[in-house]
């Protein structure tokens, strides 16, 4: 009886032991990771086991005794079972993890918070292959002597620092190529790299671009020459007075044209990678003043509600033509329901936070919020027919965002159906920016 009592204290002690371990390894788990603590429970268990086996071959005497350690025993096969249930769980999710890697199209590559190349994918290796670099890519080594791009490294330092996801787009990477780069910081203070090849989607846009210059450009001349010899023969009376409505069609479509080719020389020359604007400081009321004064439409009515005299750090040609395409498409689309003139009302106000704000109101049918999300892309078009009617080309909205965004400022849409609608863009206050760019000669 002793023995037993002996036996059983003991026992008592193993379990609680292995409850104590069991708890410092849920302890630990944030630090171990899944699989750290899953392999610490295992060795507690496997400890615990071998324990109890010595314990009852030693003392056990009697049925009664080795009666008492069954649920014991079982007690630590079920923790031993968990736990490898875990661990298999915990491993198949790392299989899941490396199949999902080793399938990318992109260069993934994992670093670790010493700044070590922790883990990468085969893409990765078969990109720096392709320039005989594929060696350079070891485990432990670190990131700075494995990818030598001095603006990747620091991008890679910010984010870890930061602790906020951020990219680039990087010539210096390998010679003649150009990769986006987008880095996420991960749990244990490191950071996971995925570099996407572009070379030849940059090559394909650059083509793209300029084609539609060099088109534009060469249907001037033309459309010139068809201009020319229109209007002279409205002149002249050389033609009949029934024909003079088919010569004013002709005119019409060639001042659409003209329209088309000019604002896709615009965007050719906006979306230039080594296009700078021009940015010199200008009162906001001046650019208001402007735009108005040159404001041409004798069927809408141009209101200014209020224009701050603070300086705008910005190219003042590209605002005046920002400001201009917001004020002929509220002058055409403008109209309210019951026919009445288009009323359009004209701001600009200093928000306190080191920008100015321009809007740009009409009194319109409004636009409907599923347009809202599209309606600055390229040719994109709320009514085909109305802007078909009108003129429109689809490119006027794809142009300010361009132009006000490379002037360091954001441009926005308020609207509803039956409210009007309301652009809104903000410039730099001149005061407040900083490392302006500068240009040789205005856009």
């Amino acid at each position: 009886m002793l023995q037993v009592r002996s036996l059983t204290g003991r026992v008592r002690l193993l379990v609680l032991t292995a409850t104590l371990l069991s708890l410092a390894a849920a302890v630990v788990r944030p630090w171990l990771g899944a699989a750290g603590a899953v392999v610490l429970a295992l060795l507690v268990s496997g400890l615990v086991q071998r324990r109890l086996r010595a314990e009852i071959e030693a003392l056990a005497q009697g049925r009664p005794v080795l009666d008492e350690l069954q649920p014991v025993v079982a007690l630590a096969a079920s923790r031993e079972a968990q736990a490898r249930q875990e661990l298999q769980a915990a491993d198949d999710k790392r299989l899941q993890l490396e199949v999902l890697l080793e399938g990318m199209q992109d260069g993934v590559l994992g670093v670790d918070s010493g700044g070590r190349v922790a883990w990468t994918n085969a893409e990765m290796g078969r990109i720096l292959d392709t320039h005989g670099l594929g060696a350079v890519i070891r485990m432990g080594r670190s990131l700075a002597h494995t990818l030598r791009d001095p603006a990747l490294l620091e991008l890679v330092d910010r984010v870890v620092e930061d602790r906020a996801p951020a990219s680039l787009r990087t010539s210096t990477l390998l010679p003649g190529r150009i990769f986006d780069v987008n880095a996420a910081p991960l749990p244990n203070g490191g950071a996971v790299l995925v570099l996407r090849d572009v070379t030849r989607a940059e090559a394909l846009e650059r083509a793209q671009r300029e084609f539609v210059a060099n088109v534009s450009h060469e249907l001037r001349t033309p459309l010139t020459s068809v201009r020319g010899y229109s209007e002279t023969l409205l002149d002249s009376g050389l033609i009949a007075p029934e024909a003079e409505p088919w010569v004013e069609i002709v005119l019409k479509n060639v001042d659409r044209m003209s329209r088309l080719t000019e604002d896709l020389l615009v965007l050719a020359r906006t979306e230039a990678p080594d296009r700078k604007p021009l940015r010199r400081s200008i009162a906001a009321s001046t650019l208001i003043e402007d735009a108005v004064r040159n404001f041409t439409s004798d069927s809408a009515r141009l209101t200014v509600s209020g224009a701050t005299s603070t300086p705008v750090l910005a190219d003042e040609i590209a605002v005046q033509q920002v400001l201009a395409n917001l004020l002929e498409n509220a002058a055409k689309y403008g109209r309210p329901s019951d026919g009445s003139e288009p009323r359009i009302e004209v701001a600009a106000e200093d928000t306190g936070n080191g920008m100015v704000l321009f809007r740009v109101r009409d009194f319109g049918p409004g636009i409907a919020m599923e347009h809202h999300s599209r309606l600055f892309e390229r040719f994109y078009r709320v009514d085909k027919a109305r802007s078909r009617e009108s003129g429109g080309t689809g490119l006027g909205l794809a142009i300010a965002r361009l132009l006000i965004e490379e002037n360091g400022g954001t441009i926005t849409l308020d609207s509803a159906l039956g409210r009007g609608s309301e652009f809104r863009f903000t410039l730099p206050v001149a005061s407040s920016a900083v490392g302006a760019d500068t240009a040789d000669e205005a856009f």
